[in-house]
């Protein structure tokens, strides 16, 4: 074993202690709230994208409505690797087994890696028919833009992927402030260059959406250098296996086993949005309709981050303390990720009731879009609290290494029950539409609770003492 091995050992046991002993209410804020503001940081890049782009054309924001559920897609695949190398790092540091966290890193990014490989290859060849196909006939010139956006952003996603690896590797060891960091540095990049991109300020020509995608990689790829630098000069408690280091499928097939289903749960948003998208543009005013889903997608995503970021804090801790065989600490963890949940979802409620409008009005929304939006968030937003629910117990139980309830839990609320009753109550008003939201998350709520009771019968009570 070499010195950086041993090094990393002795400042890994640290950290254990910490996520073994520190208070849990103390020890959930010191893990989630820079995870929060990342997600947040994270989710500036698509909406910053649609504001600057809203006020260029509506064509350029309803053809960015069109490329987003390959953007959700490539996000879908780099989180879902990542959080599957993610627990399995945690048990291995809550067994103290360093050699095998290591190991896990190193197959984690390695994935990574080959997974931008294949969305660069599609992208070099589909993009173009990719954004014609979400935009249909008849919408030829917003499919050329989408599909125009799509190849960079497709293109250049190795940024993504590169980003969200090293970032959760920090998480990993309890240093989410350094994965804020590199978030922040590279939404920030991102938002000084859209308007100079798309606009053509300051010397640069004007590049309209591509000019948005350009500015998107290029926050990526500098967010991704940072978070590196931050894990090789700021992580010693883990660090990627150079010698004696050999790819394993099996390892590989431990990350995918909690990984995968993340990676489906995440997907099927881009699943969802490309199948409201056709069943909207399909209405009368359809172009605005795709393009309010699209602003609707992106604000309610930016309030759900919060909540996605205090699940995800929970499966590191959740690892660790299964792996310690401490249950007691892990039904503390679940009373305190359902109180936050829910009150940071019934805050988001709350400011969706009461301004609509002014939400919508970021966007540059015409009076077309507002008679379309201003309703619709109002039915859609009352069912946030069920949504933190079943989000934070679906991110719980896949510390717990179960991540098919996360899975099923969102094929409920976004597939299985959403677009087939959007499609059968759009029938009666466009309007009527959204109630399905009422019925998906309150299945899907459901459904998480049960199963949340489950899995703690068989799981953490024989080991709560």
């Amino acid at each position: 074993m070499d010195r950086n091995e041993k090094t990393g050992g002795n400042a890994a046991a640290v950290k254990q202690n910490k996520m073994g002993t520190m208070p849990m209410g103390k020890l959930v804020a010191n893990m989630s709230l820079p995870l929060m503001f990342s997600l947040l940081a994270q989710s500036l890049y698509n909406i910053v994208d649609s504001i600057f782009v809203s006020h260029y054309s509506e064509d350029a924001l309803a053809a960015t409505s069109f490329a987003f559920p390959v953007q959700i897609l490539i996000i879908s695949f780099s989180v879902g690797t990542a959080v599957g190398a993610n627990a399995m790092i945690s048990r291995a540091l809550g067994a103290k087994r360093q050699q095998d966290a290591n190991r896990a890193a190193t197959t984690g990014m390695i994935l990574e890696l080959f997974v931008a490989a294949l969305f660069l290859i599609a992208g070099l060849f589909f993009a173009e028919d990719l954004g014609l196909w979400f935009a249909g006939e008849g919408k030829e010139e917003i499919g050329k833009l989408s599909g125009t956006y799509l190849r960079i952003c497709m293109c250049f996603s190795v940024g993504v992927f590169v980003e969200t690896m090293a970032q959760r590797l920090l998480q990993a060891t309890g240093r989410t402030f350094l994965s804020m960091v590199s978030l922040v540095v590279g939404a920030v990049v991102n938002i000084i260059l859209d308007p100079i991109m798309i606009f053509g300020y300051l010397g640069f020509p004007e590049m309209g959406i591509a000019g948005a995608a350009v500015a998107t990689v290029i926050g990526q790829w500098i967010g991704a250098a940072v978070a590196l630098l931050l894990h090789a000069f700021r992580n010693p408690d883990l660090h990627f296996m150079i010698r004696g280091y050999r790819f394993s499928f099996r390892s590989a097939g431990e990350i995918y086993k909690v990984g995968l289903p993340t990676i489906v749960t995440q997907a099927m948003g881009s699943i969802m949005v490309s199948s409201v998208n056709g069943i909207l543009r399909g209405m009368d005013g359809g172009a605005t309709a795709v393009a309010f889903f699209g602003v609707y997608y992106r604000l309610q995503s930016f309030q759900n981050m919060p909540v996605s970021g205090l699940g995800q804090a929970a499966i590191p801790i959740a690892g660790y303390n299964f792996g310690a065989q401490n249950g007691k600490r892990i039904r503390e963890l679940r009373k305190i990720l359902l109180v936050t949940g829910i009150s940071v979802a019934l805050a988001a409620t709350v400011i969706f009731l009461a301004i609509p409008g002014g939400l919508l009005s970021l966007f540059n929304a015409s009076d077309a879009m507002k008679a379309i939006g201003e309703p619709a968030l109002r039915i859609i937003s009352l069912t946030f609290p069920l949504a933190a629910v079943t989000t934070v117990l679906g991110f719980l139980l896949s510390g717990l290494g179960n991540g098919l309830v996360n899975m099923i839990g969102t094929a409920i609320r976004q597939l299985v029950l959403l677009v087939p009753g959007i499609l059968l109550l759009s029938r009666t008003g466009l309007k009527n539409s959204w109630y399905a939201f009422w019925i998906a998350e309150a299945a899907a709520c459901i459904f998480a609770v049960l199963m949340s009771r489950y899995e703690f019968r068989k799981k953490v009570d024989p080991i709560s003492g």
